[in-house]
């Protein structure tokens, strides 16, 4: 049964990351007054998300890195709802939010971790000894 949650949270992770780019994304187009505007803001927003996401590294924090690491997570997740909000699509927001949540709460319940493994090492982090 445990194996059913796992497949399941990972789906919830994959929909998770794509709410978050669509909500990036839509509120770069709505910002935008020109054309132009709208089709830069709408790439540059998601990508200047995830590399906040993907660029800072908690794992030489020590023991407050996992707890960083999920206020990070849920921090990222929250302003792609709230920019979901703003740009009138109050349904995927709300979405997104209870996404969010429920795959955050599943990670733990299931006893897994967000970081995995020490950046130095990259056996450890493909699991080869």
């Amino acid at each position: 049964m445990k194996q059913v949650f796992l497949h399941l949270n990972l789906a919830l992770r994959a929909l998770l990351e794509f709410g978050i780019i669509l909500g990036f994304v839509a509120w770069g187009y709505h910002a935008g007054t020109t054309t132009l505007t709208k089709g830069v803001l709408a790439i540059v927003a998601p990508v200047t998300a995830f590399s906040f996401w993907g660029f800072v590294d908690f794992r030489q924090a020590g023991r407050m890195a996992e707890p960083l690491r999920l206020i990070q997570e849920l921090l990222i997740s929250a302003l792609a709802a709230v920019a979901l909000y703003v740009t009138g699509y109050l349904v995927a927001a709300w979405g997104l939010a209870a996404v969010s949540i429920v795959h955050h709460i599943l990670v733990y319940a299931l006893g897994g971790k967000l970081l995995k493994g020490n950046s130095g090492n990259i056996g450890q982090r493909v699991g080869v000894d």
